[in-house]
């Protein structure tokens, strides 16, 4: 009986907004619960792209100096 429902093109739009809402619930409630233990490890990692100015830099002044 269910698979009959399932089954049934009119209830394809139904199933496919629950699987969706369900799906994009989960996702905001893993944003959130760990929103805290991710920013404390991008913490450390804030500051990568200016390093690599920092060695270039560095470099340049070891070979002209």
């Amino acid at each position: 009986m269910m698979l009959e429902w399932l089954a049934r093109p009119e209830n394809s739009k139904p199933l496919g907004l629950l699987i969706f809402f369900v799906t994009f619930c989960l996702i905001v409630l893993w944003v959130y619960a760990g929103g805290k233990k991710r920013a404390e490890k991008m913490e450390a990692h804030k500051n990568i792209p200016f390093l690599d100015d920092d060695l270039d830099q560095e470099a340049k002044d070891k070979s002209n100096g």
